[in-house]
């Protein structure tokens, strides 16, 4: 079993604190990833559990056994680094193989399990050769690879696909998605790319400063920020953002732009409030309020426009084909199922 279960845990470096009571529940087989900006704490979180890194205070335990006081070679997991870490002078094999022979394995058993991985991850032609002869993508399965053979509780990953070019990122996604469906090994995985955590997590824990600002699947997330920095964080291009107040059910943003709201807030009356709209939530609409383009962004599939809107910046995806050049005058509206508002002093959610 590789449940992991991290329990209030802490993290200080003499007076400072840089993890403030951390507590995630992760359920045997289940691929949680860690997402935030740098300096959130992730990394230094992932360490914790890996044991490069020593637990202030709080609990870790992986497959029901606290880890807090093993070395890390006693944890029953396997990691992946941001860097390959791969031997240059051993080859693709010996490199995959290389932690089962310090276990004193025996050499048909790793030949055995080298050759399994191998197979998952599309590596039976390379095993003889040396990482210098292997591209970036390829050196990244056999660092996957040395971590398969070992068939430990949990998978941890540190950003590994960091230093991949955008198209073999895409690609090594959809591989390490895969190979956790097929493994169905836990997988604790970290990145700061929220489209990394949108395509391949189960579930996905929002971090800032140390703290965990909500955790949930892909969906809940994108669907239900719990406060203003997810919203803003989890979405490419982000969440739209306007600041304004709430009268007669309506939202009046700067500029005076009247936005009706599908549900009636009369405690928020008069507050200071700020309404957020996706890019894609924004309609072409002959009634709807002016916004001036600054940009026309054509992608192919929907036309990403950049516009004053509310005497602010905002971003609209449309799927038309708009020709609109900048400077020129479209009229908008937000579709009022998807908008979201918060509490201006306090950045929470306010449920619809």
């Amino acid at each position: 079993m590789g449940a992991v279960s991290i329990s209030d845990v802490r993290k200080s470096y003499g007076n400072v604190e840089v993890l403030h009571g951390v507590s995630i529940d992760i359920e045997d087989g289940e691929f949680v990833i860690l997402v935030g900006p740098s300096g959130c704490g992730k990394s230094t979180l992932l360490r914790m559990i890996a044991g490069l890194e020593d637990v202030t205070s709080g609990k870790i335990s992986i497959g029901g056994r606290v880890v807090n006081e093993l070395a890390p070679k006693d944890r029953d997991i396997a990691m992946v680094f941001q860097s390959y870490a791969l031997y240059p002078h051993m080859t693709v094999e010996q490199n995959m193989g290389f932690s089962l022979m310090l276990q004193r394995a025996s050499k048909e058993d790793v030949r055995k399990r080298v050759a399994a991985a191998a197979a998952i991850l599309g590596l039976q032609p390379y095993l003889a050769r040396y990482p210098r002869h292997l591209s970036g993508g390829q050196r990244q399965r056999v660092a996957m690879g040395r971590a398969i053979v070992r068939n430990p509780a949990a998978f941890l990953f540190d950003e590994p696909l960091s230093n991949l070019d955008a198209k073999l990122r895409v690609q090594m996604r959809s591989e390490i998605k895969q190979n956790h469906q097929r493994l169905k090994t836990t997988t604790v995985y970290v990145t700061h790319d929220q489209i990394e955590a949108m395509t391949m997590a189960d579930r996905i824990v929002v971090m800032h400063d140390g703290v965990i600002e909500q955790i949930g699947t892909p969906l809940e997330l994108y669907d239900s920020p719990a406060n203003l920095f997810v919203a803003g964080f989890i979405g490419s291009p982000g969440m739209n953002m306007l600041d304004g107040t709430i009268a007669d059910g309506n939202f009046v943003a700067a500029g005076g732009v009247t936005i009706p709201l599908p549900t009636h807030h009369s405690t928020y009356i008069g507050k200071r409030m700020t309404l957020g709209i996706r890019p894609e939530h924004f309609r072409l609409d002959v009634n709807g309020a002016v916004a001036e383009i600054i940009t026309v962004e054509p992608t192919g599939s929907e036309t990403h426009i950049v516009a004053r809107f509310a005497n602010q910046e905002i971003v609209g995806a449309f799927r038309e084909r708009i020709t609109a050049s900048p400077g020129e005058e479209i009229r908008i509206s937000p579709e009022g199922d998807a908008i979201h508002l918060f509490d201006g002093e306090t950045g929470k959610r306010i449920a619809r």
